[in-house]
């Protein structure tokens, strides 16, 4: 006799999971949906099944901020392993092309300017990118050939953590959209040799740090699991912040727009997030001296 089902709760807020290696977002997503008993979720940014680190999974009203999370600045810690290129661009694939060169620390770092900024990086085969409908990494494991075209990304900083012949670390931060595997392997093409990810782990998505983060094994053990829940507010930390008056909260509770008044209050805002009493009421903008919602938390 199967087992009944349990009521899903109206839970709400950021699981900051500490994912591990060789899981996939979707599974860390259902775990965690499961130990919460939470009725809605998702998550802000895939993270490769190879990759560790930050994943913010979102419950219940969170899921509405998760677009705001996504466009965060992300920190990625990855190791090249020089001398092959493989299918995938990491240590997933197979090799492809192999090179007998190993660049020195100082050829390394000459090359790491020439990768920041906005520059133009083209996608991994392997990847989740639609290709006239179909999932690129479907299209390469059927055999097919899969041309991504270069698109603009944007990349604050690269700085070199440990180097040696074989295998170098490296930090990079970078805007929504950057692909560390592409960019591990370019990196690799203008020394004039190969290389592929070997390590990769993420250690921020926008407000999200590793400090942050919670393992599933503490979810597991942890005998009151919402404790370890963060507000839905602090997925939108890294916005504006407009705080509301009693009478400005109930008409934005509504999805009306409301007057803010007072000395110092915002004209024009293309982004921001208003609250009362701490808690998160809508995402929105400001125009000609108004808050207008965007998306309602309930």
């Amino acid at each position: 006799m199967s087992q009944p089902k349990r009521p899903k709760r109206a839970i709400s807020g950021w699981v900051v999971l500490d994912k591990p290696y060789d899981m996939t977002s979707t599974q860390a997503v259902g775990k965690v949906r499961w130990l919460f008993g939470a009725a809605k979720a998702g998550h802000a940014g895939t993270l490769d099944p190879l990759a560790t680190g930050i994943l913010p999974i979102a419950l219940g009203e969170a899921t509405k901020a998760v677009p705001q999370v996504q466009d965060g600045t992300k920190i990625y810690r990855f190791a090249i392993v020089w001398g092959s290129a493989t299918t995938t661009d990491d240590a997933e694939g197979a090799v492809v092309a192999t090179s007998d060169i190993r660049p020195d620390r100082a050829a390394l770092l000459a090359v790491l300017p020439g990768f920041t900024g906005t520059i133009l990086q083209r996608p991994p085969i392997y990847s989740a990118l639609k290709v006239d409908g179909e999932r690129a990494y479907d299209l390469a494991r059927a055999g097919e050939a899969v041309e991504l075209t270069p698109r603009p990304i944007e990349v604050d900083a690269i700085t070199l953590v440990e180097h040696d012949a074989e295998r170098s670390v490296l930090e990079v931060s970078c805007g929504k959209g950057t692909y560390v595997r592409s960019l591990a392997r370019d990196i690799a093409e203008a020394l004039g040799t190969r290389g592929h990810v070997g390590m990769l782990h993420r250690a921020a998505v926008g407000p999200f740090h590793d400090g942050d983060a919670v393992s599933l094994e503490q979810l597991e053990a942890a005998l009151d699991r919402d404790v370890l829940l963060k507000p839905v507010a602090a997925g939108l930390a890294g916005l504006p912040e407009i705080r509301l008056d009693p009478a400005q909260a109930g008409a934005v509770r509504h999805g009306n727009p409301v007057l803010l008044t007072g000395a110092g209050a915002p004209v024009e805002m293309d982004e921001c997030w208003a609250s009362f009493k701490g808690a998160a009421l809508a995402t929105g903008w400001v125009e000609f001296g108004q808050f207008r919602p965007r998306r309602v938390f309930n």
